[in-house]
């Protein structure tokens, strides 16, 4: 298994990660192809190698070339995404975090999200034992 995905990502890494999490696989030059604003193909490819080395990609050769896929689901990547973005910017407080959303996004909230956060929460109170 990779090592713990501590390192954040780049914007541009980002996008590469979103590009092979959508196809399940791909080379330097099908990313390459799908990126906006396109770097150089070597660009690209120490990006993908920087990537690997993270933990976050794999590869397989194909004749000369690699083929990409993640080293971990997506899920789990989100979820190292959300600690990292957790502690840097909420240190660590589920409250905090949840008020900035609140604060960004409250004039679009619906009544159906409110219910379905309160469920969620209820749902993670009653998983955790907590009676708070």
């Amino acid at each position: 298994m990779a090592k713990e995905l501590t390192n954040s990502l780049s914007r541009r890494e980002r996008q590469i990660m979103d590009i092979i999490y959508r196809r399940g696989a791909a080379t330097a030059g099908e990313v390459l192809e799908e990126l906006p604003d396109s770097p150089s193909y070597s660009t690209v490819r120490a990006l993908l190698r920087i990537l690997e080395e993270k933990g976050y990609l794999k590869h397989e050769s194909e004749g000369t070339k690699y083929v990409y896929s993640p080293s971990i689901s997506k899920k789990t990547a989100v979820k190292g995404a959300l600690k990292n973005l957790m502690n840097t910017f909420f240190n660590d407080s589920i409250e905090q975090a949840v008020s900035a959303l609140l604060e960004f996004k409250k004039s679009d909230i619906t009544d159906s999200e409110v219910k379905r956060l309160q469920e969620l929460i209820n749902k993670a109170k009653r998983e955790d034992g907590s009676n708070e």
